[in-house]
C-alpha cells in the first residue's frame, strides 16, 4: 500500500492524484518530476487501472529503464504489459504490428546516421549529382522536409563547396530517390519511426481507434523537448474531443526553462499549444528543488528571470545557504584546465569525494581536447560523453552489417559494406557488374548475385571463375548463418562469436594494422565486448524476444539521437557538453569557457529565429541547465585568451555572468578569492558596462 502523503510534498501529491483529464505539471530543475511520474503510475495500478492502458513516454532509453525499475520497486509487480518507452521505440512498436498495410515487410531495417549518410551518397550518384554539399547538411534538409518543418519552397539554402550555396529545391530529386531506396531496401530512417505511424493512423482510422482504446492514460516526460511531429502523434492518440462523453487523460510534465533542443526540432511552445488544445487543463507547479543549495538556485533564478517568454516560477530549497559560486579568470585554456584539475584533487582530499562526483561542462565538443590533455597529465580518470558511439566504430559496424545482412539480404547498404570485408577478392569491377545487373533488372544486389552464381551450364559468366567462387562462398556463409540465427533464437551471442571466427576477422585486423598490433588487439577486444553485451541482453529476464531482429532494432534505437544509452563508468570525472548533461547532477560542477561567443554561442545568435524562438533565450536556458546540474558547489571559468584555430584571441566574460547576483559570487585572482565585496561589485559593474 502506497503512503503518498508521507512520500510526497503537497504539489507532488496533487500531481500524483490528478489522474483524470488533461494535466500540465510544470516541474522545475531537481523538483522530483521522475518521482512524481513513477508514483503516479504506481497509484494508477493501485487504483485498478490495467497496465496495458498506461503509456509513459520519455526521451532516452536510460530514462525509460530507470522509470520502469522504480515503478517495479514501488509496486512489487511484474510489468510485462506496461509501456514505458521513448517516442521512437513506440513508433517501432506500432510499425512492427501494422507496417505491412503501408507496403513494407515486418522485418524492416532501421538505418542509423551512418547508414543514412551512405544511402544519401548513393542517391546523389543515382541522380548524377556530385557531393557539392555535405551529406550531413542534406540529411538535415531531408529530415526537416519529411517531418514537415519545411516545404521545398521555404527550406533554407544548402551550403555548398567553394562558398557556393545551392537552393534546397535542387535536391528534391535526390530526396525522392532516397525515399524510393528506403522502400526498396525495406528500411526506415529515424524520422520514419514517427512519420509513418502518423501516416498509418491518418489513412486508417480503425487502426488509430484500436490504439486509442488500448492507451487510455498517457504521460509525457520532458514535454518541453517534444517536437511538433511528436506532439501531433500524442494528439492523435487522444480521444476525439468533439465527443463530449470522452476524456483526454493526458498528463505532460515539463519545464520551459530547460528547453534547449530547438536545433533538433524541439518546440517549447508546445506547452502553450497544450493549453490551447486542451482547455481547462489542470496546471500544477513543482518549485521545491531537492538537488541544489539555496545559493545555486538563487544564481539560476537570477539568470533565467531575464528570459521574457517563460512560465513564472521560483525554485527554492530547504537546503539553505551553501558555498558561493566561484568565478575564475585564467590566462588561457591551459590555466583553466590546471585550475579545474587542482580543484578536483583538493575536493577529493578535503570532502572525501569520488571522481564521479565531478562534472565538467563545456558548450561544444571541440573545447574538451585541452581539458582532456590536462586531466590525463594530472592522472585524473575521466569519460567523455557525447563522443563517437561504441556502435559507430568500424569494427562494430562491420560485425553489425553481417548481422543485418543475415536478417535482411535485401539491405544493399550493409551488403556493400561487408562483401569484401575481410578482403575476399570481390573487387570494384565485380561490384560494378553486380550493380549493373541489379539496376537493369530492378532487383536487389543479393538477387543479382544469385543470378550470376547460378547461371545455366554452358552460359558465359561476366565474372572470372575465381571471383564467382568467392561470391558463392560468401553467399553460402550468409545463408548458413541465416538458417542458424533465424531458425533458433537461442544463443545469439555464441553464434555471433562463431561468425566472427568464421570470417577470420582477427587476421583481417592484423593485416590492416600490421604496423601496430596494439590497435588490432584493442579493436578485437571491442568486438568481444559487443558479444558480451548480447549475452547480458539475452540473460536479462525482461528480454522477452531474444531473436536477431529484436537485438538489431535495440542497437538502432540505442545509437539514435534520443538513445543516450551509456551505462556510465564509475569512478571517472564526467567531461561533457551542457546538452549531454541534461537530466544529470553532480555534487561539484565546473562550467568551462563562460566567454562571449561561446556562452552564448556566436553561431546560435547568428541563426534566424524559428517559430518565434529567440536564440539568445535558448542560450540562456542552456546556461541555466548547466548551473542547475550542481548540488553543492559550482565553479565557472572564463579565459582571458583562448586559441582558435591558429590564432590566440582576447576573450570577454559571458554576459550571463553579470545576471548572477553579486552577493552569491566569490571572484578568484589566482588561488586567492576576492573577499572585499567592493571589488566584486566593481567587477560586475565592469561586465555590465561591457555588454550594455
Amino acid at each position: 500500500m502506497l503512503n503518498l502523503e508521507e512520500a510526497l510534498n503537497g504539489p507532488q501529491l496533487e500531481a500524483v492524484k490528478a489522474l483524470d483529464g488533461p494535466v500540465l505539471i510544470i516541474a522545475g530543475a531537481g523538483s522530483g518530476k521522475t518521482r512524481v511520474i513513477t508514483y503516479r503510475i504506481a497509484h494508477m495500478l493501485e487504483r485498478g487501472i490495467p497496465q496495458h492502458s498506461i503509456l509513459a513516454l520519455t526521451f532516452t532509453n536510460k530514462a525509460a529503464r530507470e522509470m520502469e525499475i522504480r515503478v517495479k520497486e514501488l509496486t512489487g509487480k511484474k510489468l510485462q504489459n506496461l509501456t514505458i518507452s521513448t517516442f521512437h521505440a513506440l513508433g517501432v512498436k506500432f510499425l512492427r504490428e501494422e507496417i505491412e498495410i503501408l507496403g513494407y515487410r515486418k522485418n524492416f531495417s532501421i538505418y542509423d546516421e551512418t547508414d543514412r549518410g551512405e544511402l544519401i551518397r548513393e542517391s546523389l550518384r543515382e541522380c548524377r549529382m556530385g557531393e557539392g554539399s555535405s551529406v550531413y547538411a542534406l540529411g538535415q534538409l531531408f529530415s526537416n522536409i519529411k517531418t514537415g518543418r519545411y516545404s521545398w519552397k521555404d527550406a533554407p539554402e544548402i551550403a555548398g563547396t567553394a562558398g557556393m550555396d545551392q537552393k534546397a529545391a535542387a535536391y528534391e530529386k535526390v530526396y525522392r530517390e532516397y525515399q524510393h531506396s528506403l522502400k526498396v531496401f525495406n528500411a526506415l530512417d529515424f524520422d520514419d519511426l514517427l512519420v509513418l505511424p502518423i501516416e498509418l493512423f491518418t489513412a486508417h482510422p480503425e487502426i488509430l481507434e484500436k490504439y486509442r482504446r488500448r492507451y487510455r492514460y498517457i504521460m509525457v516526460d520532458e514535454f518541453q523537448d517534444t517536437s511538433l511531429i511528436q506532439y501531433r502523434l500524442i494528439k492523435l492518440l487522444m480521444p476525439d474531443l468533439r465527443d463530449r462523453t470522452s476524456t483526454a487523460n493526458l498528463c505532460v510534465v515539463g519545464d520551459d526553462d530547460q528547453s534547449i533542443y530547438s536545433w533538433r526540432g524541439a518546440n517549447y511552445e508546445n506547452l502553450l499549444m497544450f493549453e490551447q488544445d486542451f482547455p481547462g487543463a489542470r496546471e500544477i507547479k513543482l518549485e521545491q528543488n531537492y538537488r541544489s543549495t539555496t545559493t545555486i538556485l538563487q544564481a539560476a533564478n537570477g539568470v533565467i528571470s531575464h528570459n521574457i517568454k517563460r512560465k513564472e516560477k521560483i525554485l527554492w530549497s530547504s537546503n539553505s545557504g551553501g558555498r558561493p559560486v566561484e568565478f575564475f579568470f585564467p590566462p588561457d585554456e591551459n590555466g583553466e584546465g590546471d585550475f579545474i584539475a587542482g580543484k578536483i584533487k583538493a575536493h577529493m582530499m578535503r570532502d572525501s569525494l569520488r571522481y564521479d562526483d565531478f562534472g565538467i561542462l563545456v558548450r561544444t565538443n571541440s573545447m574538451s581536447r585541452t581539458l582532456e590533455e590536462v586531466l590525463l597529465e594530472a592522472n585524473i580518470p575521466y569519460k567523455v560523453s557525447g563522443g563517437q558511439s561504441f556502435f559507430q566504430r568500424k569494427e562494430i559496424k562491420d560485425i553489425l552489417s553481417y548481422l543485418r545482412i543475415i536478417a535482411n539480404t535485401n539491405d544493399d547498404i550493409n551488403l556493400l559494406r561487408i562483401i569484401n570485408t575481410p578482403r575476399r577478392g570481390i573487387g570494384k569491377t565485380a561490384l560494378q557488374t553486380i550493380s549493373e545487373l541489379a539496376r537493369t533488372n530492378k532487383t536487389f544486389l543479393w538477387e543479382a548475385m544469385e543470378r550470376l552464381c547460378r547461371l545455366p551450364a554452358g552460359m558465359d559468366s561476366p565474372l572470372p571463375p575465381k571471383t564467382r567462387a568467392e561470391l558463392e562462398t560468401f553467399m553460402n556463409l550468409v545463408e548458413a548463418f541465416r538458417d542458424r540465427m533465424l531458425g533458433d533464437r537461442k544463443n545469439l551471442a555464441e553464434k555471433t562469436r562463431n561468425l566472427t571466427d568464421h570470417i577470420n576477422y582477427w587476421s583481417y585486423l592484423i593485416t590492416e594494422y600490421s604496423k601496430n598490433e596494439k590497435i588490432a588487439r584493442w579493436k578485437f577486444a571491442n568486438i568481444e565486448y559487443f558479444i558480451r553485451a548480447i549475452e547480458t541482453w539475452e540473460k536479462n529476464p525482461d528480454t522477452l524476444d531474444r531473436g536477431l531482429y529484436a537485438w538489431l532494432n535495440r542497437v538502432s534505437l540505442i545509437t539514435s539521437s534520443d538513445g543516450q544509452d551509456d551505462a556510465g563508468d564509475q569512478g571517472k570525472v564526467s567531461l561533457m557538453t551542457i546538452h549531454s548533461a541534461k537530466g544529470l547532477e553532480f555534487p561539484v560542477v565546473f562550467i568551462a569557457g563562460a566567454e562571449e561567443g561561446i556562452i552564448p554561442h556566436t553561431r546560435s545568435l547568428e541563426e534566424e529565429p524559428e517559430d518565434g524562438q529567440s536564440p539568445l533565450e535558448e542560450e540562456r536556458r542552456l546556461f541555466y541547465v548547466a548551473i542547475t546540474r550542481a548540488r553543492n558547489k559550482l565553479y565557472i571559468t572564463s579565459c582571458k585568451k583562448r586559441r582558435r584555430l591558429q590564432d590566440t584571441i582576447d576573450c570577454a566574460p559571458s554576459p550571463f555572468l553579470a545576471e548572477i547576483p553579486p552577493r552569491l559570487v566569490e571572484v578568484r585572482k589566482g588561488d586567492d578569492p576576492v573577499e572585499d565585496p567592493k571589488d566584486a561589485e566593481a567587477f560586475f559593474a565592469k561586465i555590465k558596462k561591457t555588454f550594455t
